[in-house]
């Protein structure tokens, strides 16, 4: 059984929309890998050049970039098609730097969270007491802010120039 792509003209509602929205699963799985190996190996450039990842933590934190970035292209690639379904190509290139760019900082900080969380865990109180949420909360809330001072810089240069080539990619691929 094969998929037919809907007449975009005539794409109206919510409903058609979303429906229409949903890439095809080899696009889905093939991108995530592609984007996270592009991003980890961007990320590797990247720290090698700072001589700043000590090879007793490279597989960890290479690991948070590479399951960030999957992550964010599962969650990206549908709201990337959504909100660019027949739209003139500076919308479709703006919705994917949007939402790949977001995702991949904003998803990649979540498990830098958690990981730095699992970490201090250790120290806390015992679930569910009202000094264990506050624990949970500002050591989350310092672990992603650790990862906006130290992390981001990762993605730069390199994961800027990746994610403006995925934009287009996407821009001109998507019709």
């Amino acid at each position: 059984m094969t998929r037919q792509s809907p007449d975009l003209r005539r794409v109206s509602g919510f409903r058609a929309r979303l429906a229409a929205s949903r890439p095809p699963i080899a696009e889905w799985l093939i991108g995530a890998l592609l984007w996270a190996s592009l991003i980890t190996l961007s990320v590797t450039f990247s720290a090698y050049g700072l001589h700043r990842l000590p090879s007793i933590h490279k597989t960890i934190v290479l690991g948070l970039y590479f399951c960030g970035a999957a992550l964010a292209w599962l969650a990206a690639l549908p709201l990337m098609r959504f909100a660019s379904l027949a739209r003139p190509p500076e919308t479709r290139f703006a919705a994917a730097f949007l939402f790949l760019g977001t995702g991949t900082a904003v998803l990649t900080a979540l498990l830098f969270a958690l990981h730095y969380r699992q970490f201090y865990a250790q120290w806390h109180q015992p679930f569910g007491t009202r000094i264990w949420f506050f624990q949970f909360i500002f050591t989350f809330a310092s672990a992603v802010y650790q990862f906006a001072v130290l992390g981001l810089r990762h993605y730069l240069p390199f994961g800027l120039i990746l994610l403006i080539g995925a934009s287009i990619l996407h821009a001109r691929r998507s019709r």
